[in-house]
């Protein structure tokens, strides 16, 4: 699953995932729609932008990590911005190279 909020940064690690083997849920820009995917998919990973349209997707990261599913945020804030509960998740901050993004988060899949 991908939850970011800019467009042309969402195509990007959506096309490089999929180049890593993924099938992508999204992205999608808003909580709501990253919770209906909890509620009716299976997710394997995924990428969370902190900040989406001004609202902390600490919610999500909370229900993905109940369900030990492996996610990294992105962010063009610094890391202290980041809930001291998701301190030990590995961060991307922007603007960051999105292929070793998306083989850094398919090697913690294949870790599971």
């Amino acid at each position: 699953m991908i939850t970011e909020d800019e467009y042309f940064l969402a195509d990007d690690i959506a096309r490089s995932l999929r180049s890593c083997g993924a099938k992508i849920l999204g992205p999608v820009s808003e909580i709501e729609s990253a919770s209906r995917i909890l509620n009716f998919e299976i997710i394997d990973a995924a990428v969370l932008d902190i900040n989406l349209k001004g609202q902390i997707v600490s919610p999500i990261a909370r229900a993905l990590r109940a369900r030990n599913v492996p996610f990294v945020f992105t962010t063009g804030y610094d890391r202290r911005s980041i809930d001291a509960e998701f301190q030990d998740v590995l961060v991307w901050e922007k603007p960051f190279d999105v292929l070793a993004m998306a083989q850094a988060l398919a090697s913690m899949v294949r870790h599971v």
